[in-house]
């Protein structure tokens, strides 16, 4: 017929906008599901950060350093050292040090009688110093270590029992920290230069003493003065404590010469006689450090 028309079709909504792009507002969206690991996956996860973190076999960890068949990571990994290891520890660096070879008779009169052990474990607790060097003197420790008063011909001005050798002024005050208990009524004799004139020692060492500790250097300039007598001398304490730098009094540069020379030319005779004995302290640590040392040239030779 003429004259109709077709029925118009209804528009369908556009997904794009004017400019002929999809709307930000009509874009389908899609999530992305996440597997989850199954338990087979998350143990061989768990396996593969174990794998990594363990060396494998005969490959030693970076700071797992050894020497002579010991670890060094920890100062107390070794084992406490019998008396006669520490004799032959002191025997060997005198000669080394003073490059001199003890005769059969000096070697024989050094003997085990001539070292104050301390219990293992002491260089970790320095309190417990006190207690032992008192058990040390049995029954007589008050009579010897504690009394106060001169005793004519018995007692002499400034010779103390226990004279104590450390490389600095530092390390001798907390030494005799340890020997507080000791020193309440006869107080100890601080023998080192910092801070204290030479004439204030001299003054304080005409007076009863039986506990000193000091430097090397100052100790002996003390002994030459005759100010600091060696007539009750029993014990020497070895304080061999490593500083930051890795040094002890035995390996420092001049103090070592120090230590060595006063003790060669005061107490090496006094040892040989059986008069007075060696006490090491912090011996542990100072051969862990030696052998720390020397590790790297070994590995360097070896290869």
């Amino acid at each position: 017929m003429m004259g109709s028309r077709k029925p118009q079709r209804s528009a369908k909504p556009s997904l794009r906008n004017p400019s002929g792009s999809l709307s930000s507002a009509n874009k389908p969206t899609f999530k992305k599901e996440k597997k989850k690991p199954t338990k087979s996956n998350a143990s061989d996860s768990k396996s593969k950060k174990r794998d990594k973190k363990k060396p494998k076999q005969g490959q030693k960890r970076p700071n797992d350093r050894v020497a002579d068949g010991i670890s060094l990571n920890n100062d107390h990994d070794l084992q406490p050292m019998t008396v006669s290891d520490q004799l032959k520890f002191f025997v060997d660096h005198y000669q080394s040090a003073n490059n001199v070879q003890l005769s059969s008779l000096e070697l024989e009169a050094i003997n085990e009688n001539c070292i104050l052990n301390l219990r293992p474990g002491s260089d970790k607790d320095d309190k417990s110093l006190g207690k032992q060097i008192k058990a040390a003197f049995g029954s007589s420790w008050k009579e010897v270590l504690y009394e106060k008063n001169l005793i004519e011909g018995k007692v002499d001005p400034g010779s103390p029992v226990i004279l104590i050798l450390a490389t600095s002024a530092i390390r001798a005050i907390e030494v005799l920290r340890g020997f507080r208990s000791l020193t309440t009524e006869c107080h100890a004799a601080k023998l080192f230069a910092k801070h204290i004139k030479v004439e204030e020692q001299v003054a304080s060492l005409k007076s009863r003493v039986n506990i000193a500790g000091g430097t090397p250097s100052r100790i002996k300039k003390l002994i030459e003065l005759e100010a600091l007598g060696l007539s009750r001398l029993s014990i020497l304490f070895i304080d061999l404590h490593v500083d930051v730098k890795g040094y002890s009094l035995l390996t420092l540069p001049q103090v070592s010469d120090e230590f060595w020379d006063l003790y060669k030319n005061y107490f090496h005779q006094r040892l040989l006689d059986g008069n007075t004995r060696l006490c090491f302290y912090r011996l542990n640590q100072s051969i862990a450090k030696m052998r720390q040392k020397r590790a790297p040239e070994e590995l360097i030779h070896t290869k």
